[in-house]
């Protein structure tokens, strides 16, 4: 009777222990995923364009993987406070991080992250990107980037609006002025939304924005585009020349857009994201969807994304190094 029970017991043990543990080399949940909702961190208020991206990509991921998607907005910091929750969050897939370039520019800019952006994340995709443009006045005398260079005096510096001290467009700005020696000096805002204003104002020379918040103010008129900052022209505006066609060697700066998960995610989970996002990125009508907000879709492997934020983390560095950029 003794060892019936004592079989019975051994034959229950090894019956949890076969349910309990995966297959060797498979983490825990890889083929279940996902089996309850989704949560996409936005770093940015709603309303702007990468809370805007979030919502269209969380609403497809939501129909081709068959759970809920919430996109939350976790704002303050330049990101770092969304960041830092995500960071923290359990490595299974169910936390993502929605960011732009800030995150590869907040590293040089804040001594104390309280999160490593190296360290602490794995990169899933980058899923758009999105030029900033130089913009003036309709009825400015500048009427290309060379009369902007021109007009950045030593004994005169040229003010350009911004949307934000550290934010993309800003760094676009210095790295004009570094690369021409244009003497310029920053004005920065609290979003591109009141750049813009200022600037068509004629309160501010010129502006730098988003070229997505800039285009239904360019194609009224009110607005003149001199010049995009990617390395290639926008779809947006296919008619105003890129700064290295004008002459501005080695000049690109486009903002991208990508999901993140906690360091640590098993592989697959971040491999079954990436195939699914980027199945949805690769769709015709959302292509389309983001071309007509600004957009270039883009779709990259987890190792890619990886890549260029490590690469534009270093670049950014140096740069606000170079020009003692800190906030802390």
């Amino acid at each position: 009777m003794k060892r019936l029970l004592l079989s019975s017991l051994t034959l229950v043990a090894l019956s949890l222990t076969a349910c309990g543990n995966p297959p060797s080399g498979e983490a825990p949940g890889d083929a279940s995923y996902p089996s309850h909702p989704i949560t996409i961190v936005v770093t940015f208020p709603p309303g702007g364009g990468t809370d805007l991206l979030a919502r269209r990509i969380g609403a497809s991921l939501q129909e081709s993987l068959g759970q809920p998607v919430v996109v939350e907005n976790r704002p303050g910091a330049s990101g770092n406070i969304g960041a830092r929750i995500v960071a923290e969050s359990p490595p299974d897939g169910y936390t993502l991080l929605m960011v732009n370039s800030s995150f590869a520019i907040n590293p040089g800019v804040y001594r104390n992250l309280g999160f490593s952006p190296n360290r602490d994340f794995s990169a899933v995709i980058n899923v758009a990107f999105v030029p900033s443009v130089f913009v003036v006045p309709a009825a400015s005398p500048l009427r290309n980037l060379d009369d902007v260079i021109l007009a950045a005096l030593p004994d005169k510096p040229l003010a350009f609006a911004t949307c934000g001290n550290g934010t993309p467009q800003h760094l676009a700005g210095e790295m004009l002025s570094r690369k021409t020696g244009a003497v310029m000096q920053q004005v920065p805002y609290k979003g591109c939304g009141p750049a813009l204003t200022d600037v068509m104002a004629g309160q501010v020379g010129v502006g730098v924005v988003t070229a997505s918040s800039a285009a239904p103010l360019i194609a009224a008129g009110k607005l003149r585009a001199l010049a995009v900052t990617s390395p290639a022209r926008s779809p947006l505006m296919p008619t105003v020349p890129t700064v290295a066609e004008q002459g501005v060697s080695g000049y690109a700066l486009d903002q991208w857009h990508g999901l993140l998960t906690p360091a640590a995610t098993p592989p697959a989970v971040v491999d079954k994201l990436n195939a699914a996002v980027g199945k949805i990125v690769r769709r015709p009508d959302v292509q389309a969807a983001l071309r007509e907000q600004g957009f270039t879709p883009a779709s990259s492997s987890p190792q890619e994304f990886q890549q260029m934020i490590g690469a534009d983390i270093d670049r950014y560095t140096a740069l606000t190094e170079a020009i003692g950029l800190r906030a802390d």
